[in-house]
Formats: structure tokens, sequence, C-alpha cells
């Protein structure tokens, strides 16, 4: 069922794994997908790759550059019209800002901690800005920001990332406040925290060359109640339901997608 239809969605990291596999449900939900990337020949091959499915566009912007994400806005209002979905997708950990267990804290340069909190925290709150405030003034819209289990008790490893992770939990109960006592209440703001899923970014930790699984992956599962990790394609529903209007009473929430996870003291 073409729930979306009619919807103009963008998605930021829209190139990336986690982005592009949202942007191809939001298609098959019979959105018209709007995706941003780093490099715009990731992004040509996301857009050629998906087609397919539906109707969709893209580019290459900085999602920490304000000027050019308020420029993309513009552009896309000329060419749509309107902007119905925000997905925040843009993020991910940053190497130097990664502990390894032969390291401490102190290890970890200002620099690194910077980028990480930027990309994950500002990577989504200027988008949000730009975006969210045309559907302020369209006085509709749903925008989705992704946290992580991060967020619920310490992983060792990634503190800048779970600061900034933490960070997007409030900001969206803020946001998701704002817009309905301000501006509407057809505006909502929610987020996904997904648990443990194999990508590109956190292969080598849980998984070894062999494909067997690591030390760490040996923990996750143990504290997973499902025992096993997430297929990325399990977020999906959950992002679908959030932008339609079956969760039209759905605003300032957190919902983690993680086996159980965050609901298990590992006892």
């Amino acid at each position: 069922m073409k729930t979306l239809q009619s919807k103009l969605a963008i998605v930021t990291g829209g190139s990336g794994v986690l982005g592009s596999n949202i942007a191809k449900a939001l298609l098959d939900a019979g959105a018209t997908v709007f995706i941003i990337g780093q490099h715009q020949e990731k992004v040509a091959n996301t857009i050629n790759s998906l087609k397919q499915f539906g109707n969709i566009d893209g580019t290459a912007c900085n999602v920490l550059d304000t000027t050019k994400l308020q420029e993309l806005n513009d552009y896309i209002i000329n060419k749509y019209q309107h902007i119905d979905i925000l997905v925040n997708a843009a993020g991910g950990n940053v190497p130097g800002a990664t502990i390894m267990d032969d390291h401490s804290i102190f290890d970890m340069t200002i620099p690194d901690l910077h980028k990480v909190i930027d990309l994950n925290m500002y990577g989504t709150v200027y988008p949000c800005l730009v975006f969210g405030k045309t559907m302020a003034t369209q006085k509709s819209g749903n925008i989705i920001n992704i946290s992580s289990m991060a967020t619920y008790s310490v992983l060792t490893r990634v503190p800048g990332y779970s600061m900034a992770k933490t960070a997007i939990n409030i900001f969206t109960q803020w946001l998701a406040t704002e817009m309905a006592l301000k501006f509407s209440e057809k505006i909502r703001v929610n987020a996904i925290a997904p648990g443990f899923f194999i990508g590109e970014q956190n292969r080598s930790a849980l998984l070894n060359p062999d494909g067997s699984l690591t030390e760490r992956s040996h923990k996750v599962i143990a504290k997973t109640p499902l025992r096993r990790f997430g297929n990325i394609d399990e977020l999906n529903a959950m992002v679908i339901t959030l932008c339609s209007d079956s969760a039209s009473f759905i605003t300032g929430t957190i919902i983690p997608i993680d086996g159980g996870f965050s609901a298990f003291s590992g006892v």
C-alpha cells in the first residue's frame, strides 16, 4: 500500500547503507525521494540503483554547511513545491574518535572529538533547522532522526558518538514540542534508536576476517534477547509508520529497534 503517495521525502546520508535502505522503503511507500550525500559519485550511483523503484532525485551537499542546505531547500521547493518528510541518516563514528582496548579516553584528540560530535549532532540539527523551517511555514511535516543504543548506557570505545547521539534525543523531544506548540500539530518529530546491525563502519569490530563473531559481538548477542544482530531492513517499517498519517498522535519519541537490547540488564 502506497501510504506516502504524493509526499516529498529528503534523506540525508542517502547514499550510505542506512540512508539508501530507508530511501528505498520510502520509494516503495510511494514517496518521491531526494537524497543528500557527501560525494556526488556515490549519490549518482545510489540514484541509478534505486530509480527502478520510484521517483528519486538528489545531490551532494555537506550537512554542516547551512548556506548550501538553504540553497538546496530553495531548489527543492522551487521544483517540488513542498517538503513533507526529513530523515536525518547522515552520521556515523569517526575512526580517530574510537578508543580501542589498548588506549584510553585521554588518547583521543580534541579535533577528532569535534569531528564526531559535529557530524552526529550538528549534522542532524542543521538540516532540521533549514528544512524544518519550511515545514513550519507549510504547517505540516515529519522529521525522523537517528539515535543509538549508545544513548541508553555506556558502550565502550565511542564516547564522542555517544555524547552526540544523546544530544539528538533531547533535541528531538525539544523540537517536537516547539513545532507542535508554536507552528502546527501536523508537524511531528521522532527518532529511532537502532540496535546492532552489521554495516560498513562496524564490520571489523563485530566480525573477524573469517566471518566469525568477535569478542565484542558475543557480548552484544548475550545482551540481546532475540539473540541476533538486526537486519537493516528491519528499521524500515517503523520509519514508514512514523511518516504516515497512522502515527498522527506520535511525536517526541525515541523508539528503540534493537531486539530487546535496551530492555535487558544482561542478567
